[in-house]
């Protein structure tokens, strides 16, 4: 996989050398980068120039790229990035870093971002995961699909402890992608059965959460057969 970074700070490095780890190519796009920051990513290749430009990312050949991840210090910045790669370029896949939460409203598909990160948000999601049993935390939103994951910690009053797999019915447009067990990752069958204090990972929508969350909590009112229609 072919991937375009923009910002070279230490973030757009962090997920450089990742990127690389892994057996990809990865290009850095900076215009401030110097020797000394170009040194720590060796591996990379680097386009000393600001991002922003058309022509930039024409010679950065950002058509070619699977991916594009703006990871710059400035919103500003990594709208305008994310924005041009879709549009002028057809890139697949845009990553975007956001980096003040009240700008996040803005990282949408209307600027061509497929994937906002917040630091902030994915933060306090991190934190309501490791100490929340029962309610819904939502981990990261696609923004392009609609769709988002979360994450619900099983309570042991919940009605659907015990339960296979197979016997549940979900929400619509909801997905069960993982278990977490005894800090071990499961990838779950249909005869698999839902045990107090799982961390189940759902793919669902936005609509849906309030749903997912009544159903599978207590103390909530029971699910209607409006719910999945």
């Amino acid at each position: 996989m072919r991937v375009v970074i923009t910002g070279a700070g230490s973030v757009g490095r962090s997920i450089a050398r990742e990127l690389l780890h892994n057996g990809h190519q990865v290009l850095l796009i900076d215009k401030d980068a110097d020797d000394v920051q170009a040194s720590r990513v060796p591996d990379a290749a680097w386009l000393l120039a600001d991002a922003c430009e058309i022509a930039v990312l024409e010679e950065a050949k950002v058509h070619e790229c699977d991916v594009v991840v703006a990871a710059t210090g400035d919103d500003k910045v990594n709208l305008v990035v994310s924005l041009l790669s879709k549009t002028e370029f057809g890139v697949p896949r845009t990553v975007a870093r956001v980096n003040n939460p009240k700008n996040e409203w803005m990282f949408d598909e209307s600027w061509g971002v497929d994937v906002a990160v917040s630091t902030p948000r994915l933060m306090t999601a991190l934190v309501e995961e490791a100490v929340s049993v029962g309610d819904l935390v939502r981990i990261f939103q696609f923004q392009q699909a609609k769709a988002s994951m979360v994450e619900l910690t099983m309570p042991g009053e919940s009605p659907y402890i015990g339960k296979r797999i197979a016997e549940i019915q979900w929400p619509d447009d909801t997905v069960l992608v993982g278990i977490i067990r005894d800090d071990r990752p499961i990838a779950p069958s249909r005869d698999d059965a839902v045990e107090a204090h799982d961390e189940l990972l759902f793919i669902t929508t936005p609509d849906n959460e309030d749903v997912l969350e009544q159903m599978l909590s207590p103390g909530t009112r029971p699910p209607r057969d409006e719910d999945y229609r």
